[in-house]
């Protein structure tokens, strides 16, 4: 075993050129005048594609959706509450051109909440639909899936009209969360089978079938970033501790000191896809596609080598995300050894699954590794360092450490680890493992 005469580096060994990469941390719009450009309040990305969708972004469907102040605000806020005997009589009180939500609470009995315009507020709305009330259109997400024909087969746990964001027209623009969307006659019907409930202060408020859970992390979406706790958001922005399954009929115990407030880095979990919350401003503290490019090529420069073939690695293209290219490194997931593709110690009696490493004899699943190119994920601007098991998406120490820690939900009451930029759950001890790439041995 001559594994300590080759010589090895990490990529931390690389001399980053620190100075040149912080001019590119920052995006173009926030170096020209801020004044001139739209107000963002933040973005939404989906968990599970390393970019864009599949078969590529179009309209409202994509893989991740800015919300901007709407030239005209289009809040609302709840107003008068009528108390109906019937379903009809509901139906004749909720007119198309006003916005109200209606609680059926048995045949005999439905209160409507009418809501009226609020100037002060913009509301945008996320779901499966793809009727126009709906502004960012979101199907389920399939872990690793490389095609949209892979998911239309699945049936749809996603709400239709899953949910909406409302956001303060004014500085610091706060946006607040709701469980359910307004449809297409500006209605929210919840049936008679829906929690609801009648609250201390004699309002409505209920729970949506799947329910729409929030985990905020605590310090905010950094380096230091923990996971918090998931809890579930009501109709009318009121948090709750998870119920026992998701469309249990029993709603949890309402959470008093919380609120349906957003933080940069909270996960939103609408049941079949999981959305990140990105203020403006921790997107611009974020690194741009344009520094993952720079960090690509500075791996690329130090010629990293494969120790059985000694020719030389490169990571592909960020456009080039999803074929493998011949030079493209490889790594075996047990130690970390980073190596170019070969048919060495791959035993047939082993499935073809598990490979035995030439550098440390462990043996253990051999996967090409490829970037993590949706910058709103990382919690720091690191070099890639390390990458998840078993998918092999390169990022940041900090940011695999990170995402390894969260417990995602998955179907109706599960919850386990994923990788970020393709859904697949975690293996392994820590779900993620430090690369040792090799370097030219001129």
């Amino acid at each position: 075993n001559n594994e300590k005469s080759v010589p090895q580096l990490l990529i931390k060994d690389l001399n980053f050129e620190k100075k040149s990469l912080a001019k590119l941390m920052f995006s173009p719009d926030q170096e020209n005048h801020p004044s001139k450009a739209p107000v963002k309040y933040g973005e939404l990305i989906v968990l599970g594609y390393n970019g864009s969708l599949p078969n590529g972004d179009r309209g409202r469907r994509k893989s991740r959706f800015a919300l901007f102040k709407r030239p005209k605000a289009n809040g609302v806020k709840p107003s008068t509450v009528h108390i109906a005997c019937t379903p009809q009589a509901a139906k004749a009180i909720s007119n198309k051109d006003q916005h109200s939500i209606s609680y059926t609470l048995s045949r005999a009995q439905t209160v409507v909440v009418e809501y009226t315009h609020d100037s002060n507020t913009d509301m945008f709305q996320i779901g499966r639909s793809t009727e126009s009330p709906i502004d960012f259109v979101v199907t389920d997400t399939v872990p690793g899936s490389q095609s949209n024909s892979d998911t239309q087969s699945v049936q749809s746990t996603i709400s239709r009209f899953a949910c909406r964001i409302i956001c303060e027209r004014n500085p610091p623009f706060t946006a607040r969360i709701y469980a359910a969307g307004f449809d297409s006659s500006k209605n929210i019907f919840l049936g008679e089978k829906a929690a609801k409930w009648k609250t201390s202060d004699g309002q409505m408020d209920g729970l949506t079938t799947n329910g729409v859970l929030v985990m905020h992390p605590r310090n905010g979406f950094t380096e230091d970033s923990k996971p918090g706790v998931w809890r579930e958001i009501s109709v009318c922005g009121n948090v709750f501790s998870l119920r026992e399954t998701r469309s249990a009929q029993q709603r949890g115990k309402m959470v008093e000191n919380e609120t349906n407030q957003l933080q940069d880095g909270s996960l939103i979990d609408l049941c079949g896809a999981t959305l990140l919350w990105r203020t403006a401003e921790g997107l611009s503290r974020t690194p741009t596609v344009k520094h993952l490019e720079a960090l690509r090529q500075e791996i690329n420069a130090a010629r990293p080598q494969c120790p059985v073939g000694f020719n030389t690695l490169a990571f592909p293209s960020m456009k080039r995300k999803d074929v493998v290219d011949e030079k493209q490194p490889w790594v075996y997931l047990n130690c970390g050894h980073v190596h170019g593709y070969h048919n060495w110690g791959n035993k047939e009696e082993r499935d073809g699954k598990d490979r035995e490493c030439p550098m440390c004899r462990s043996v253990g699943p051999y996967v090409p590794l490829w970037l993590g190119c949706e910058a709103g994920f990382y919690v720091d601007a690191g070099p890639p360092t390390h990458a998840f098991s078993p998918c092999g998406h390169v990022c940041s120490e900090k940011t695999t450490a990170y995402w390894s820690q969260i417990p995602l939900p998955h179907g109706t009451h599960t919850f386990h680890a994923a990788c970020p930029f393709c859904a697949h759950q975690l293996a392994g001890e820590q779900g993620y493992i430090r690369l040792i790439f090799q370097g030219p041995l001129d």
